[in-house]
């Protein structure tokens, strides 16, 4: 379901009134989460300072070896992302990467990019743009969302959460569906083309739409530190504002795989480190120093901005994530903050290939139904800016290259 709300303005005013209405010392509970969240963001850059990693990093090896300790899943589930590591053999991925180039370029893409449809998703974030190519169905792509080594990865990631509660299912993390991304590719000496920090997965709807409103239940009535980040409770119910780009599916982690050598520096991605930072978005909104018919600046169908005048001690903790490798992946649980590095000052193309983590549920099913005849057509996803540049692409993957995970994945049995 997709959500419309024809008075905007009057929309936020009448959530916030019944929000501090159901929570009346907003003031006092969000003076408690500023002082325990600040203190977590000062602890993690202090950290950071010190050059310790703040992001933590899981073996793919101690994954599929049941090796992982409950203290790494615990950190995991408490920065709410990251990395894992040698989940592709490198040499495969550089074949990939190498390929991908060959595909953008006799296909003449950058030409194609001269006329793109508008992507306003980003409209808002500072830094506009980075160099993210429209294209989601090149065959390395499409190879590495079927492979058993990154299916087994996300299966691992999507088990973190609590997928079961008061006798529902809220969905199978066992089946892994395809959500079809974009690629980065970002020549060294690229500036000014970064993202400024925002959170994916809706803006505005999370203090509206009322099923977001149950998925921060706790938070709303005060109860914040019974939030839990990995509660899939309502999460596959919500209702987004319909926009391009703005994803419709529910992804337990966001993600990317590394397809070149990229660290701190190289134009790469930064994180809040902090799962449950998205208490203190939620109750900043709602302080009296923020217009009743504003939501820190949130907008519709875009990302939501964060911004230092409103949520200045959560940029403590923004950190660069560490050294990739080639066939290294990273995931943010889809909540967290994350920015992109303005400037690549590094010596080589810093490309990634953008493949969430995205667990089966209805309201996944009903987006794979949507999505199958893109893929079969070449066009853009649906959630996507309508380019289409692939409907005519020399390479492009086909039926013919789906193993029958590759086919379960993208809903051809359904």
């Amino acid at each position: 379901m997709a959500l419309e709300i024809k008075d905007l303005p009057g929309a936020i005013r009448q959530a916030k009134k019944e929000l501090r209405a159901a929570l009346p010392n907003y003031r006092e509970v969000f003076a408690e989460v500023e002082a325990s969240i600040g203190e977590e963001a000062k602890r993690i850059a202090a950290q950071r300072d010190r050059g310790e990693d703040v992001i933590p990093e899981i073996q793919f090896s101690d994954i599929t070896g049941q090796r992982v300790t409950a203290e790494q899943i615990a950190l995991v589930k408490a920065r709410g992302a990251c990395v894992i590591r040698k989940v592709f053999p490198r040499e495969l991925v550089q074949s990939w990467d190498e390929e991908i180039a060959h595909y953008v370029e006799r296909n003449h893409l950058d030409k194609r990019l001269e006329n793109r449809a508008e992507d306003k998703y980003f409209g808002q974030l500072a830094s506009s743009k980075p160099q993210i190519y429209g294209v989601y169905w090149s065959k390395p792509q499409v190879l590495a969302r079927q492979s058993e080594s990154l299916t087994a990865a996300r299966i691992f990631l999507n088990k973190l959460w609590r997928n079961e509660s008061d006798g529902r299912v809220h969905f199978d993390p066992e089946h892994v569906p395809v959500y079809a991304d974009r690629l980065r590719r970002r020549p060294p000496g690229s500036a000014s083309l970064g993202l400024s920090a925002h959170c994916d997965g809706g803006s505005v709807e999370r203090w509206i739409e009322s099923n977001f409103r149950k998925v921060y239940r706790h938070v709303f009535s005060g109860n914040w530190r019974d939030y839990d980040p990995f509660d899939a409770a309502f999460r596959t119910d919500v209702e987004e504002i319909p926009s391009p780009a703005v994803c419709s599916m529910f992804r337990t982690f966001q993600g990317w795989t590394a397809l070149t050598p990229q660290g701190p520096g190289d134009g790469t991605l930064q994180l809040v480190p902090i799962a449950n930072s998205m208490v203190y978005i939620l109750l900043r909104a709602l302080q009296d120093d923020v217009a009743d018919d504003d939501l820190c600046g949130a907008m519709p169908g875009r990302a939501l901005s964060i911004k230092q005048e409103f949520h200045a001690p959560l940029f403590e903790a923004l950190s660069s994530i560490p050294k990739m490798e080639a066939g290294d992946t990273v995931f943010w649980h889809s909540d967290v903050i994350h920015a992109v590095e303005d400037e690549h000052k590094g010596a080589g193309y810093s490309n990634v290939m953008y493949i969430a983590s995205v667990p089966g549920c209805s309201k996944n099913d009903a987006y794979l139904k949507r999505q199958l005849p893109s893929f079969l057509k070449g066009e853009s996803p649906p959630d996507f800016p309508t380019d289409h540049f692939e409907v005519d692409f020399a390479g492009r993957a086909t039926v013919d290259d789906l193993t029958p995970l590759g086919k379960a994945q993208l809903g051809f049995e359904l």
